[in-house]
C-alpha cells in the first residue's frame, strides 16, 4: 500500500492541521515516475530513510520496522505525493512518527529530503541537536518536534526555512535566548513553551504575522515590550505563563484586538491593569492569576462582550468596578480569591495587603527594569499538558 497524496490536498490538510490519509494506489497514470529505480528523489529519499534508520535505537512499536527496500512510499509514517514542480514525479512530501516513543537522533542526510512539506515527532525520545541540513527542507510547512529530548541553543536552522508557517519546539531542552529573527519570519503559529529558554524576550516584533504564541515555563526576564502590538493584525492567543515576565502590562497589550485567549498568570506583573483591555472584544479569557497587580479590577474588561473566563486571583487588587463583582451572575467563570477586595471571602490578611499596597507603583513615572518587584509569586507555575499530536 503506498501512502500517496496529491502536493494540493497535503497543503490543505497542512492548512486545517489534520492527519495524512493513506490511501492505496489505484490505477496509477503510466507516465508517473512511482519507481524509486527511475526516480532520483526516491532514491535520494531511500538513503536519507536509510541513515535515520541506522542512528534509530530503540522504536518499541517497531514503526520503522518496515523501513527496508527501495519503495519508501510503502514505510510507515512516510508519505509521497506528486512533485509541485512535476506531476509525473513522486517525491516524499510528509514523515509522522507521532507518539512512537522512538529513541535515537536526526541525521545529516535528512537533508536529502528536500520535497518534505511536513515533519511530525511529537512524543518521541529523538535528542542532540538539530542537524543544519534541515535548511535544505524549502517546502517544509509544518515543523512538530515537541516532546522529545532536543537541546543546545535555539535551533536557528529553522529561520532559514521560507515555507514553513507551523513550529512546535515545546518539551524539549533548548536553552538560551529567543532569536529576534524568530518574529519576523511569516510563522503562523509559535510553540517554545517549557524549554530551558533564558534572557529577555526580544523588544521588537517588527514583521510577526502568528496567530498563536506560546512561551509559558521558560525563564525568560523582563518586561513585555510595547512592540507587541505589531501582532496586532494576527495575534489570537498569547500564552506567557510562568515566564518570570516583571514590570507593568504594557498598555499595547489592549492594541491585539484579535485576541481570543490571554494568559499572563505566574510570573511578576505589577501596577495596575490597563484600561486598554477593555478594547478586546472577541477576547474570551484572561488570566491574571499568581501576579502583584494592584488596583482596580476595571468594568471594562468585565463586560468585554465575548468573555466567557475571568482570573484574577493571587494578585493585590483592592477594588472591583460594577457588574465585576457578581460575573458569575453573567455566566462567566471568575475567580478573585486571594486579593485585597473588602467584604469578599478568601482574601489575603491586612498586613500581607498593607506591605504592597502601601508602595504602589506608577507605570508612567518607571522605565521598565524599575518596575520590577522584590516579593516573588508565592508559587511555582504550572506545567502545561503535554503537546497534542498533529
Amino acid at each position: 500500500m503506498a501512502n500517496l497524496l496529491t502536493f494540493h490536498a497535503l497543503t490543505s490538510l497542512l492548512l486545517f492541521h489534520v492527519s495524512f490519509v493513506s490511501t492505496a494506489t489505484h490505477t496509477p497514470h503510466h507516465h508517473t515516475s512511482h519507481s524509486s529505480n527511475h526516480n532520483q528523489h526516491l532514491q535520494q529519499a531511500y538513503r536519507a530513510l536509510q541513515a535515520w534508520k541506522k542512528v534509530i535505537y530503540s522504536d518499541p512499536k517497531n514503526l520503522t520496522g518496515d523501513w527496508t527496500g527501495p519503495s519508501v512510499c510503502s514505510y510507515t509514517g512516510v508519505f509521497c505525493a506528486p512533485s509541485p514542480s512535476d506531476k509525473n514525479t513522486l517525491v516524499v512530501a510528509g514523515i509522522d512518527l507521532n507518539h512512537g516513543d522512538i529513541a535515537g537522533f536526526l541525521p545529516e542526510p535528512i537533508g536529502l529530503l528536500s520535497h518534505l512539506a511536513l515533519i511530525h515527532l511529537n512524543s518521541n525520545r529523538f535528542c542532540g541537536i538539530l542537524p543544519r541540513s534541515l535548511s535544505k527542507l524549502s517546502l517544509l510547512y509544518e515543523l512538530d518536534l515537541s516532546n522529545n529530548r532536543f537541546v543546545g541553543p535555539f535551533p536557528d536552522v529553522v529561520l532559514s526555512l521560507p515555507s514553513l508557517k507551523y513550529l512546535d519546539l515545546r518539551y524539549n531542552e533548548f536553552e538560551g535566548p529567543l532569536p529576534p529573527k524568530l518574529f519576523s519570519n511569516p510563522l503562523d503559529a509559535i510553540f517554545v513553551n517549557n524549554n530551558r529558554l533564558t534572557s529577555l524576550i526580544p523588544k521588537d516584533f517588527t514583521g510577526t504575522t502568528a496567530s498563536v504564541v506560546v512561551f509559558a515555563n521558560n525563564d525568560f526576564s523582563g518586561c513585555l515590550p510595547p512592540t507587541i502590538s505589531h501582532f496586532a493584525d494576527t495575534l489570537e492567543e498569547l500564552l506567557l505563563i510562568n515566564s518570570s515576565l516583571s514590570g507593568c502590562l504594557p498598555p499595547e497589550v489592549g492594541y491585539l484586538y484579535k485576541l481570543r485567549v490571554l494568559d499572563m498568570s505566574y510570573n511578576s506583573l505589577v501596577g495596575p491593569v490597563p484600561y486598554s483591555l477593555a478594547g478586546l472584544g472577541h477576547l474570551e479569557l484572561l488570566n491574571l492569576d499568581h501576579n502583584m497587580f494592584t488596583g482596580t479590577v476595571p468594568l471594562g474588561v468585565c463586560v468585554l462582550p465575548s468573555l466567557q473566563n475571568l482570573t484574577v486571583s493571587d494578585n493585590y487588587f483592592s477594588e472591583e468596578e460594577g457588574i465585576c463583582r457578581n460575573l458569575t451572575s453573567r455566566g462567566i467563570v471568575f475567580d478573585d480569591s486571594n486579593n485585597c477586595l473588602p467584604d469578599k471571602p478568601n482574601q489575603r490578611s491586612e498586613k500581607d495587603c498593607e506591605a504592597v499596597l502601601d508602595h504602589p507603583v506608577d507605570c508612567y513615572d518607571h522605565e521598565c527594569s524599575a518596575m520590577a518587584p522584590q516579593a516573588s509569586p508565592s508559587t511555582a507555575g504550572p506545567s502545561l499538558a503535554p503537546a497534542p499530536a498533529m
